[in-house]
């Protein structure tokens, strides 16, 4: 075991760097909580793993994998005892920093008529997030850039992500559904991040090899029980991610995907991949990175109190881009195209990046198993039919 002070003098790529044992992860959780954070992490809840608040440790999901394919998602019992080798789940960080419903203001009247009207004024949570994963972390950033980057700041969003606390795990393990590794955003994470862990499990025992990105993180990391970091752990945990990285399930076409869908917006892959979608809105309700929103008004039985509330919206709803006389985008081509011609496309455009970062969850929960990689490729192989054609 090391002392803070050892700890702190371990120093690896510009980070303070030690080995966690399982102890070692209670104590960082508790340590967390300590300093008034909600630690926010994964743990087995109704058939998944989902993100909940942890109260310690021990309610990660050790032990626990996932199966995943398109239109499919099983929990599946592992020998190792891993608490990290899962994939995504259903839920993404987007449910806490810019959650589904906030009630923006209240109003009510008084027996005399008179309106009173309350803003509501965001609380301020001091989140704390373990497992954040390498594609996870880039979707956080892609949000900071929407919600806070531009004229327009989102004062609920603002209110959770200021100060949040992130803890990435580097992935050792991808899952079928996974293409990280085209969009750039992992298995291994490369910043943005106060601690990172990667998890080994093999002859030498189970551990975590931690990292400190910032000076808090540091500063935590020196409170946790810890060894020194060795060679052989070091070894193991870049092992790990440089292979996860040649198991990606999926990928995209090497091509310039921005060039690519401006370039088929007329496709005839279109009309068949819109003849099995249903504009059910799973693939934007389970992304990381959308975030787009309505709002509505709802009011008492009595009619004297009302409240303003923002959701959630799609644009695979009608409504959504419903303008007098009928809504703009009437077809389920036109809902599909505009999803996926903007978050592979247009994105750069208003936010310079690409609003994809390859978790695949639009893949698992699409109950129809359509798959965004499948149509890139699709999409790609047309054009080159079309260019060959004599």
């Amino acid at each position: 075991m090391t002392d803070p002070e050892e700890s702190r003098r371990q120093v690896h790529d510009g980070g303070f760097e030690a080995v966690l044992d399982r102890g070692g992860l209670a104590a960082l959780v508790a340590a967390l909580r300590r300093r008034g954070r909600t630690v926010i992490g994964p743990t087995v809840r109704d058939g998944a793993i989902v993100l909940d608040e942890l109260d310690t440790a021990d309610a990660l999901p050790f032990g626990w994998g996932v199966e995943l394919e398109a239109g499919t998602y099983r929990l599946r019992r592992r020998d190792d005892g891993a608490a990290f080798s899962h994939s995504a789940g259903p839920q993404s960080w987007k449910s806490f920093l810019h959650p589904e419903r906030v009630r923006q203001w209240s109003a009510d009247r008084g027996p005399s008529g008179e309106l009173t009207v309350q803003e509501e004024r965001p609380e301020h949570v001091s989140y704390a997030f373990l497992g954040v994963r390498p594609c996870d972390l880039r979707a956080i950033r892609i949000l900071d850039r929407v919600m806070s980057g531009g004229r327009y700041r989102d004062a609920a969003y603002l209110s959770r992500r200021t100060g949040a606390f992130l803890i990435a795990v580097e992935c050792v393990e991808p899952g079928a559904t996974c293409f990280c590794v085209s969009m750039g955003t992992g298995p291994a994470v490369d910043a943005g991040y106060d601690l990172a862990l990667t998890e080994v499990v093999d002859e030498d025992g189970h551990r975590f090899l931690c990292r400190s990105g910032t000076e808090e993180g540091a500063a935590v990391l020196a409170e946790l029980p810890s060894h020194v970091a060795d060679d052989a752990t070091r070894t193991a945990a870049a092992v790990g991610v440089r292979e996860a990285a040649d198991r990606m399930g999926r990928s995209m076409p090497p091509v310039d995907l921005r060039a690519l869908m401006r370039d088929t917006l007329e496709a005839d892959r279109w009309d068949d991949v819109t003849a099995r979608c249903l504009s059910c809105g799973n693939c934007t309700m389970v992304c990381p990175t959308c975030f787009c929103t309505t709002t509505e008004d709802v009011t008492d039985l009595t009619g004297d109190h009302a409240e303003r509330w923002r959701r959630w919206d799609s644009c695979y709803d009608l409504d959504f881009s419903l303008l007098h006389g009928g809504p703009v985008r009437a077809s389920p081509r036109s809902r599909y195209r505009q999803w996926l011609t903007h978050k592979l496309g247009t994105w750069h455009d208003q936010f310079d990046s690409s609003g994809c970062v390859g978790c695949g969850r639009c893949i698992v929960w699409c109950p129809t198993g359509i798959d965004l990689t499948e149509e890139a490729h699709a999409l790609h192989h047309e054009v080159e039919q079309r260019e060959q054609a004599p």
